[in-house]
């Protein structure tokens, strides 16, 4: 039996991530797109399915680098409303050590369909808290995403420097370094996918300089590069960050991550703020990519990541929404939105475009997960795509379609295709009741405050 062919007709406006013309729309064919069609083409052979796309603007499915879904669970809680990176971190480890695998169940449910809902069709996460009880951690996350139907890079994230040794986290949520290795070689050889079309991938990821031992940084980048995944930290959030390696480690940032084997084209970081020219041209050299965190950053007041510098150096860059306790939400859209703005205020308006801005939330992305088969609308690519419609009260009025998605803040995305498959139509995800969901997820953000 032939595979079913969709044809995504005339759509309003399409973005492709590249410069092929596909206002004529796109032709899906066995999880992948098959045609790219300019104006006035027609599909090569018959589609047994037509939408209409006319009321739609079209983007790749959408890519988010840096995520803590465990953090939903702690939003906007006042004790850390007004506190940056290293007391907020602080605050929140005790609270954070209370995690179990059903909230953690429930929060990574509420993170991947706020996500979904934003136009998001791809997310990494990056976990590293194991307190007892909570060793499948990643189990528990590989089942949501599943659930969701969506595409994930989930991060073996670890803490194994504790207080009593001079590190940042408390002793209950750090781990031994053979436990992380053990379970990080069990994750790869039983979940991560490779080639095209992928669904689930691990990559290894030590939390940060100021939580985890030389010798963890080092082991997982002799573990990734046998195994040949990819490697993810925070690094240069903030300047605490900074004087606490040139403390303990007699290095900045970029010093340390080239002495701990790190500074390569297999690692992506998060954030990216604090570096000198030097620095951004290592990492340009080196193809380490950077992960553009712009609410975090404004939020938690870290500062502004030097895009244009690293794009310019060869560094790869893509978007993040960060965790949800210093977004606090999980929407995409709206975290291009951000870098939009964010990044004017640096560069000026003419240099940061929504075309650039959304490249780095789509393609830009995809390279920093080591992808190729996702993130831009060409034949073979998987058929991701996020469909959003502008016929709200704020969009009435505007003129340009991709412009208005970011300008007059589109933040809800009416349909989304993964691998060819619909997840949302007209704004709702198939097969979820999302009010109860709600439900469950506020109950075990309460238990959770009150332990």
């Amino acid at each position: 039996m032939a595979a079913t062919r969709i044809w995504i007709k005339n759509p309003l406006a399409i973005f492709t991530a590249n410069d092929l013309d596909a206002s004529g729309g796109l032709v899906i064919e066995d999880g992948r797109i098959a045609e790219v069609l300019g104006a006035g083409q027609q599909p090569a052979t018959p589609c047994q399915q037509v939408f209409d796309a006319r009321e739609h603007v079209v983007l790749p499915g959408l890519i988010n680098t840096h995520h803590h879904f465990y953090q939903t669970l702690t939003r906007a809680w006042a004790p850390v409303v007004n506190q940056p990176l290293f007391p907020w971190l602080k605050t929140l480890y005790p609270v954070w050590a209370r995690l179990t695998p059903e909230k953690l169940a429930l929060a990574s449910k509420v993170a991947l369909a706020e996500l979904l809902l934003s136009g998001c069709s791809t997310a990494a996460d990056h976990h590293y808290l194991f307190p007892g009880g909570l060793e499948n951690a990643i189990d528990v996350q590989v089942e949501a995403v599943r659930e969701l139907g969506m595409r994930a890079m989930l991060t073996r994230g670890s803490m194994s420097l504790g207080e009593a040794d001079g590190g940042l986290p408390p002793q209950q949520t750090v781990q031994q370094g053979e436990v992380i290795l053990a379970d990080s070689q069990r994750l790869i050889g039983q979940y991560h996918q490779r080639g095209d079309g992928a669904q689930i991938q691990i990559a290894l990821a030590p939390c940060s300089p100021f939580s985890v031992t030389q010798e963890i940084m080092r082991q997982s980048a002799e573990l990734a590069e046998e195994l040949d995944v990819r490697l993810h930290t925070h690094l240069a959030e903030t300047l605490d960050e900074e004087d606490f390696c040139l403390q303990r480690f007699g290095l900045r940032t970029v010093d340390y991550l080239d002495s701990v084997g790190w500074l390569g084209a297999r690692t992506w970081l998060a954030h990216g703020i604090h570096f000198n020219p030097d620095e951004i041209t290592r990492l340009g050299a080196a193809g380490t990519g950077i992960c553009h965190c712009p609410s975090s950053n404004m939020r938690l007041a870290s500062g502004i990541c030097p895009s244009v510098e690293l794009e310019a150096a060869g560094a790869p860059l893509g978007l993040g929404v960060d965790g949800s306790a210093s977004n606090d939400a999980s929407n995409m859209i709206l975290e291009a939105r951000q870098a939009l703005y964010i990044q004017r205020l640096r560069y000026g308006a003419e240099q940061i475009t929504p075309q650039r801005v959304l490249g780095w939330a789509s393609k830009g992305s995809a390279k920093l997960l080591g992808r190729s088969d996702i993130g831009e609308l060409a034949v073979g690519k998987q058929a991701d795509l996020a469909l959003f419609k502008l016929d709200e009260l704020r969009f009435s009025g505007s003129h340009d379609p991709l412009s208005a998605l970011l300008l007059c803040g589109a933040d809800r995305a009416d349909r989304m295709m993964i691998g060819g498959t619909w997840r949302v139509i007209d704004g709702q995800i198939e097969g979820l009741d999302v009010a109860q969901l709600i439900a469950d997820h506020r109950q075990a953000a309460r238990e959770l405050i009150n332990g």
